[in-house]
């Protein structure tokens, strides 16, 4: 601690390496996160928010449904840890029958549609054929929709996102 401050070293050493250039013989030679595969404090930051939106998510999933497209979705939120009823939408019935039959089953659901223009679409008809079942749980679709920023527009990309955020490439636990 210092002046009655204290620093954080590994932020400090995450922003030189990213930012720093070292002169060596009258050439430039860049150390960056790209070369060295470091995360830059932005992505340490948000795959950090990513994980508290998800691990709020694995609580909230031990007693409320979440709703995804379909198989690959479902798959990558099992990959990151959810272990309760995730139901896809695409299992053969129409969306209005799906939406009924849901509506009969679960008082409450969270619904993770993607963010591209075909899950927009689905999460509006979803949304108002589901009305007053999943309003209380928006947060998390647009949460993430803010954290994956425009880098993906779907549920299964964000584990690989959480590798990459996290400079590594080994599964997210």
């Amino acid at each position: 601690m210092m002046c009655g401050r204290s620093i954080d070293h590994d932020s400090t050493l995450a922003y030189f390496l990213e930012n720093v250039t070292i002169r060596t013989g009258g050439k430039a030679v860049m150390s960056s996160n790209r070369q060295k595969k470091l995360p830059s404090i932005p992505d340490t930051e948000r795959s950090a928010r990513l994980r508290e939106v998800f691990d709020d998510l694995q609580e909230l999933n031990k007693h409320i449904p979440v709703i995804v497209e379909g198989k690959k979705d479902a798959s990558a939120l099992r990959s990151i840890g959810l272990m309760g009823d995730i139901i896809t939408l695409h299992n053969g019935q129409d969306l209005y029958e799906f939406c009924d039959d849901v509506a009969q089953r679960h008082d409450r659901v969270v619904l993770l549609l993607d963010w591209d223009r075909k899950g927009e679409d689905l999460n509006r008809i979803l949304s108002h054929n589901l009305k007053g079942h999943w309003e209380e749980f928006s947060s998390f679709r647009e949460l993430l929709k803010i954290l994956c920023q425009k880098e993906i527009k779907d549920i299964e990309g964000i584990p690989a996102l959480l590798r990459r955020l996290e400079g590594n490439e080994t599964a997210w636990q």
